[in-house]
């Protein structure tokens, strides 16, 4: 079966967040993932990653302005001053703790004009792909549903693969998450076959609930050992909401690697 990583911003929120790692180390998780680590310090991180034995598998850009509903800056006219802030800041986190992917948030546009955000989007991916070459650390875009985020700008797979051809960035990657895809397009084995050169990261929650992924509409033990069958030697990350404690609800690993 895959390599699982935790993400602690939506997992083990019964703890305050640096207890997280260690509930997850504990929990038989080699990785994590999160969304902001920007309230601790590098140092802190790192400290607490290296005790662990814990591998930071990713990050995200920071939200923006969340009293004003921002979710990602990258694909607002206008701001491109305040993205190359914020992406210098998620690659100087990402550098320091071993992180190997950012995930470049896009933006809520709304009614804006979508060809100036478009526009504004693939010139920041291309300033920030040429900053983060040589460092081994990968820049992905994730489209999210719009039932869950409406008015976001990247919402489909097959824009963001338009995208990334598009720039041409060996750098620039898919975030396949198969919640958001399922929602919106489905189709999820023959999505991961015909977008696998361009994926960065994977991450799994059940549809319709974001729960556990032993519930719900998706056959998960197929997607998984899809997942093997293509050779992906990348992690899988647990972005998903617990049904209650997190801790309890983690025999769905066993359950998925029995035959």
């Amino acid at each position: 079966m895959p390599r699982y990583s935790a993400n602690i911003s939506i997992m083990f929120q019964e703890l305050p967040f640096l207890e997280r790692f260690h509930a997850a180390r504990t929990s038989g998780f080699d990785g994590v993932e999160c969304w902001f680590p920007y309230d601790h310090p590098k140092r802190q991180l790192s400290d607490l990653l290296d005790g662990l034995g814990l591998t930071l598998v990713g990050i995200n850009t920071a939200p923006g302005d969340a009293a004003k509903g921002e979710w990602g800056i990258t694909a607002l006219p206008g701001r491109e001053a305040d993205f190359d802030r914020q992406f210098a800041e998620a690659l100087d986190y990402a550098m320091a703790l071993g992180v190997r992917g950012i995930h470049v948030m896009a933006a809520m546009t709304g009614r804006m004009d979508q060809k100036a955000c478009e526009a504004a989007f693939m010139g920041n991916l291309e300033r920030a792909a040429r900053r983060a070459e040589g460092s081994e650390v990968n820049l992905l875009i994730e489209p999210l549903n719009s039932r869950d985020r409406p008015g976001y700008f990247l919402s489909r797979s097959d824009q963001a693969i338009s995208i990334i051809t598009q720039i041409g960035a060996e750098n620039l990657k898919l975030m396949f998450d198969v919640y958001h895809v399922q929602v919106m397009e489905g189709d999820i084995l023959c999505r991961l076959r015909s977008h696998l050169p361009h994926i960065g990261h994977i991450q799994i929650a059940a549809v319709p609930t974001r729960h556990e992924p032993d519930e719900g509409e998706l056959n998960y033990r197929a997607i998984l050992a899809e997942i093997d069958a293509l050779g992906w030697q990348g992690w899988v990350g647990c972005e998903y909401k617990p049904r209650a404690g997190t801790v309890d609800g983690l025999g769905w690993r066993e359950a998925m690697a029995r035959v």
